[in-house]
């Protein structure tokens, strides 16, 4: 009979123990996927915001394009502003 209760006592203990080491190793995986989910979300962000700064840096061009080719349409406005250019670099 005690022999009994000997192997149930350990058997209740190597079940604790199963279940606790369980619990630590899911804590452990846990953990580990969130920081790949957060490092994962942070190179997206990053990609983003690299894409969103290149449009916005074409379309500033495009519009800078059209505007100065509106602003030197005709051949005077164009060397006038040709020479205040020229006036600028030598002042400089």
């Amino acid at each position: 009979r005690e022999e009994r209760a000997q192997l149930l006592k350990e058997a209740r203990e190597t079940k604790d123990r199963i279940i606790n080491e369980a619990k630590e190793q899911a804590k452990v995986e846990a953990s580990k996927i969130l920081s790949e989910t957060q490092a994962a979300i942070e190179t997206q962000k990053m990609a983003a915001i690299t894409d969103v700064k290149n449009q916005v840096g074409k379309l500033v061009i495009e519009v800078s394009e059209k505007v100065l080719r509106r602003e030197l349409s005709g051949k005077d406005v164009q060397e006038a502003h040709i020479k205040g250019l020229v006036d600028e670099v030598k002042l400089n």
